[in-house]
């Protein structure tokens, strides 16, 4: 290897560093490494704490505490607490899995410094090195080849599925794997300067869109418009018959409070946590909670082509002999020339494919291995009696040595048109070479990968294909799985994404430009794959998935890690999705309702009655008590729309209005029997009121959380145990007066009955409404 060294050495002409040179450079640019920020379970739950929704969370605490409500302040906390403890608790589980995957290469580099060799960590090396780099080395850095040639894989930084062939002044890039050959190489850029450093910090500043945070921006913006009116009217009767505003103060407060959608982030954090524990039994690691739900509303899909659709390894797509020649021989000419010994992916697939066939490999007497410099390898075999001289290589680079063929130039365009790889095949005496064949290669589909693309498609949403292999290469992959053949470049894909089926020649930061190019057209985007070209993308995306050949970077970008080949798990992904946007449209639409119907019922009747319908006190304890149930609704069975779903407030504010105008009937009767008719004292029809706001509550999870009639869908143990459980304490407190005045029996299962029969009603009402309109997804 030394004597190697020095021939290699001898055509160097440049410099290398001394000791005291790399050093001070080491000193002023830091190391060849790519620093992570720091993580930690108590940082990650502080950063949960900062943000527009615990802001708000956080200022309806401070208003309690100001106030001297100690306990509600207590239960806003606890709900704050728990959101943020749980999310951060399954985050720390998912990455502690992908961490479990990873297998972290302690890589070193071969540095001449001070004219002498050694063996350094390639975290210290520095720009002006010089590194000797051959069969097996991961290139430490990013460097300009000096003297020799290899073969590199790297496909982990472009995508591109074959191997590339690199030699004097060419750049080989940190992250290659070298599969032939040495070179003499001088270090041109280290650290988050090399391409991979690059890729890496598009990383740590992709983020993708936070749609929960609009989504509760949006629900409060609704409510507090609604209370807004309410005060305004309220605050405008007390003027008019001049009575003393000071009273209506705590009630202001307990309405901006109910308005604050306390429970929301539990509740979505919950459901997405439960989802899931449940993808993860399937193989499904969620390092992202939000992915889940944003899996919901995909509409577009960015499926990376090499070890996504297709099998990340080449395979014979096709042997073309020659006339007077037999595919048989030119398979077996063309295995004469492979070494398994060197595990290279095409000799495999050669070597492979003359076993399948079982063909009677040839007697070989010597092999020169393929030679990156010279783009061909040679063999002599004995043939019927004797020696033959065997090449297999580049088709330029073989036709010069062998009989030209007049047909030879067109069936090689032919056969790359396809996107496969092609080497010619070249046998006879030495010195008097015939061409004998073609021998393709090519990165073959999945054999699921067609199947699971009509799948997703027909789930409603749109797979295109991207990828940094060339144009023919993903025209005939994505043929072959039935994505189309509209191929078009980046500039295509950031102008009019969505008329073409795929993207070639893409680089890592294209990916991630294509990825926001589609954000901006608002459509919620998916995005897969398995390299470090593709992490940026996978962190700007809303669903970022690494496959489960996915490196490492790209593992800790995406949301999903999957652990099974292909993309299966994908569809797994958009159902789960689904089922936790339908737990959480109904927590939605039953908090509108809910919050309309409380503060009209308060406002209206204290204008109507003198007196708050329900004591101020109790109205806390309604709200902790619906925020219990709706945080149990993450447990509710669920089914999933065969269409992406979408939040719109404007259509669910619509049934909202809808079920609290009914429910505001309902209570403004009940309140009128217990005045006129029953003429009970006051507290007891605050009583009844309460018990009445807690009934409808509960009544109203059943009717939202179906689009068909209530009974049709039956909901998980959790949600009957929760909604009943309210009920059973409602009524308990109500008949021992505690917290509030006693009321017989009779009364309670009055108002029990009628907020029965009134459920079913508005059950009818809902379905017609759904039918009329055709918002919010189809009846089920």
């Amino acid at each position: 290897m030394q004597k190697q060294d020095i021939s290699l050495e001898a055509n160097v002409d440049v410099e290398d560093l001394s000791e005291a040179e790399a050093r001070a450079r080491l000193d002023k640019n830091g190391y060849n490494e790519i620093l992570e920020e720091p993580s930690g379970p108590f940082r990650g739950i502080l950063k949960r704490l900062w943000g527009p929704i615990p802001w708000t969370l956080e200022a309806a605490l401070i208003l309690e505490v100001a106030l001297g409500k100690i306990v509600e302040a207590s239960v806003i906390a606890v709900l704050l607490l728990f959101s943020a403890i749980v999310g951060e608790t399954q985050e720390l589980r998912a990455h502690t899995a992908v961490d479990f995957l990873r297998h972290r290469l302690q890589v070193s580099a071969r540095v001449r410094r001070d004219g002498r060799w050694r063996f350094l960590p390639a975290r210290e090396l520095v720009s002006g090195d010089l590194v000797h780099i051959k069969l097996g080395d991961i290139v430490p850095a990013d460097c300009i080849i000096r003297n020799g040639a290899v073969e590199v894989d790297q496909s982990v930084l472009t995508g591109e599925s074959v191997s590339v062939s690199r030699s004097n002044d060419e750049t080989i890039y940190s992250g290659s794997t070298v599969l032939r050959g040495e070179a003499i190489a001088t270090v041109t850029a280290t650290g988050s300067g090399t391409s991979y450093g690059r890729t890496a910090e598009l990383v740590r500043t992709a983020e993708s869109p936070g749609h929960l945070q609009k989504l509760m921006f949006t629900v409060v913006r609704y409510l507090a418009t609604v209370d807004l009116v309410l005060a305004v009217v309220l605050v405008g009767v007390a003027l008019w018959n001049n009575s003393d505003l000071l009273p209506l103060l705590p009630f202001l407060v307990v309405l901006v409070i109910a308005t604050v959608p306390v429970s929301m982030p539990a509740s979505f954090t919950v459901a997405n946590a439960l989802e899931a524990r449940t993808l993860a039994k399937e193989g499904v690691l969620i390092t992202g909670l939000t992915a889940i739900q944003e899996a919901a509303t995909m509409e577009v899909l960015c499926v990376d082509k090499t070890g996504t659709l297709t099998q990340n390894r080449p395979e014979i797509a096709a042997i073309i002999p020659f006339p007077g020649e037999l595919e048989e021989e030119v398979l077996a000419y063309a295995a004469a020339c492979c070494d398994e010994a060197t595990q290279n992916p095409l000799d495999i697939a050669i070597l492979h494919e003359l076993e399948h066939r079982s063909i009677q490999p040839l007697s070989r007497h010597r092999i020169v291995p393929f030679d990156p410099a010279t783009k061909r390898s040679e063999s002599y075999v004995n043939r019927d009696g004797q020696t033959f001289q065997v090449m297999l290589g580049s088709p330029p680079i073989v036709e010069q040595f062998a009989d030209p063929r007049p047909e030879f130039k067109d069936q090689v365009e032919e056969l790359a048109a396809s996107g496969a790889r092609v080497l010619a095949v070249a046998a006879g005496p030495e010195g008097h070479l015939s061409l004998r064949g073609l021998v393709a290669l090519a990165d073959l589909p999945r054999e699921d990968a067609a199947a699971l693309v009509k799948a997703i498609q027909g789930l409603g949403i749109r797979v295109l294909m991207v990828t940094g292999d060339t144009s023919a290469t993903a025209r005939a992959v994505s043929h072959k799985v039935n994505l189309g053949d509209r191929i078009g470049d980046l500039n295509v894909a950031l102008n009019n994404p969505l008329e073409y089926d795929g993207f070639a020649n893409v680089y890592p930061e294209d990916k991630f430009r294509i990825v926001q190019a589609l954000q901006k057209l608002h459509l919620t985007t998916g995005m897969t794959g398995d390299g470090i070209n593709d992490a940026p993308a996978l962190k700007q995306a809303e669903v970022g998935i690494a496959v489960s050949s996915a490196s490492d970077v790209a593992k800790a970008s995406a949301k999903v890690v999957m652990t099974s080949p292909g993309l299966q798990d994908i569809v797994k992904i958009i159902y789960g999705g689904r089922y936790v946007y339908r737990r959480m449209l109904t927590w939605t639409i039953t908090k509108i309702a809910r919050t309309v119907e409380l503060a009209v019922l308060l406002t209206l009747g204290y204008i109507a009655t003198g007196f708050f319908v329900t004591p101020l006190s109790l109205i806390i304890i309604i709200i902790v008590l619906n925020d219990i149930v709706t945080i149990t609704l993450g447990t509710d069975r669920a089914w999933a729309s065969p269409v992406p779903e979408r939040w719109d407030v404007r259509d669910i504010a619509k049934i909202a209005g809808i079920l609290a105008a009914g429910w505001l009937v309902l209570a403004f009767f009940i309140l009128w029997i217990g005045l006129n008719v029953l003429k009970l004292p006051v507290p007891q029809i605050q009583t009844l009121m309460f018990v009445y706001l807690i009934f409808s509550a509960q009544t109203t999870i059943y009717i939202t959380r179906v689009r068909d009639h209530l009974w049709s869908f039956l909901p998980s143990r959790y949600v009957i145990a929760t909604t009943v459980g309210n009920v059973v304490v409602a009524s308990a407190l109500a008949i021992l007066g505690i917290l509030m005045a006693a009321v017989p029996v009779i009364y309670l299962i009055g108002v029990l009955g009628a907020v029965l029969a009134a459920t079913f009603l508005l059950d009818e009402v809902k379905i017609w409404f759904y039918q009329s309109t055709g918002i919010l997804g189809k009846v089920k």
